[in-house]
């Protein structure tokens, strides 16, 4: 006959497994932050060593996901979840100390992250009713440029944008962010319907640059992008533009340590470019950058849109075209004589 197993004595056996389980990942996460910590203490704010920050980052990262599966399992200790919030103090301490040490080549590969959010995901969060708009009455619709009517907070609105993609399919049907001629004349199409119907126009720019194939300057490339910058000064209608990305700034050179003396004397990063005139402003970001949360990201970008929206909102037609005038004639104005 069977011996009944006491309940006790079960609970206690399938526990103990979880509990051991639990404390070699916690062995491991901490193990592996306190090498990271060494790392980053060594560097002391070198920035000649590259990609240090951008490797700390990511390795924070992985730390992060070991510690989220761990507390995600049912039965933990109160020392397990104790542990847990400790490790993840540390984890903000060093990702805060990091991002205020990358240098300007490691701030351009954090735009070219590929889990940044994307126009698409930014609609998703911050705007209401999407449709989106396809083709250019021409040639062809180019999935690179996305372009849609949305409401902002109440308000109808064009929205405008590059738009890349994550897995290998979707890059080659979007073309890497790349637009063709058909996606700048589709995005003017859509310009012109919110001038029409007296909408703000809100465009993301995140793009290595336009498509440098052979097709793209058969069909007028550089035309197609003269012929909007023209079309664009000209617009009766307030358009807000956000940097969520690359803007453009294609062809990486070959030595690491080129590269972040390329990206200083550029002068490309948010800071050099507001202080240059070229940005209205710098929209804040989650804790090391705008891939590890979607959702901060959006409603830190939401809220900075909102406030210019605002602004320009007040503006008569005149006023509007004037003070766009203004802005591109003072653009990156470096010495400036009185009269």
């Amino acid at each position: 006959m069977r011996a009944s197993i006491p309940r006790s004595f079960s609970a206690q056996t399938a526990v103990a497994p979880a509990v051991g389980n639990a404390t070699l990942v916690m062995t491991g996460a901490e193990l592996l932050l306190s090498m990271v910590e060494a790392r980053w203490t060594a560097r002391n704010g070198d920035g000649s060593k590259m990609d240090s920050g951008l490797k700390a980052q990511q390795e924070l990262g992985k730390i992060e996901q070991q510690l989220a599966k761990l507390q995600s399992v049912a039965g933990q200790t109160d020392d397990i979840r104790r542990q847990i919030q400790q490790l993840n103090e540390r984890i903000n301490t060093l990702r805060k100390q990091v991002s205020a040490h990358l240098s300007a080549w490691e701030k351009t590969e954090l735009a070219r992250h590929p889990q940044r959010p994307y126009t698409l995901d930014y609609i998703e969060r911050i705007f209401t009713d999407w449709s989106e708009i396809h083709g250019d009455r021409g040639y062809a619709d180019d999935p690179a440029i996305i372009c849609g009517m949305a409401r902002f907070h109440g308000d109808d609105v064009m929205v405008i944008g590059h738009q890349k993609a994550r897995d290998t399919k979707q890059k080659v049907y979007r073309n890497f962010g790349m637009p063709n001629p058909e996606g700048y004349r589709k995005a003017l199409r859509a310009m012109k319907i919110a001038e029409k119907f007296h909408r703000p126009i809100f465009t993301f720019v995140d793009t290595p640059g336009a498509y440098p194939g052979l097709g793209a300057e058969e069909r007028g490339q550089a035309e197609a992008i003269a012929r909007n910058l023209r079309e664009m000064a000209r617009l009766h209608v307030p358009v807000i533009t956000t940097i969520t990305g690359e803007g453009g700034s294609g062809g990486a050179l070959a030595i690491a340590v080129a590269e972040d003396l390329a990206a200083q004397a550029l002068r490309i990063t948010p800071t050099d470019l507001n202080q240059l005139g070229c940005i209205d402003g710098i929209v804040p970001e989650p804790e090391g950058g705008a891939h590890l949360d979607h959702e901060a990201a959006a409603a830190f970008l939401d809220a900075a849109l909102a406030k210019h929206m605002q602004e320009v909102s007040r503006l008569s037609i005149p006023q509007l075209l004037e003070s766009r005038y203004e802005k591109f004639r003072h653009m990156a104005q470096f010495l400036r004589v009185e009269a």
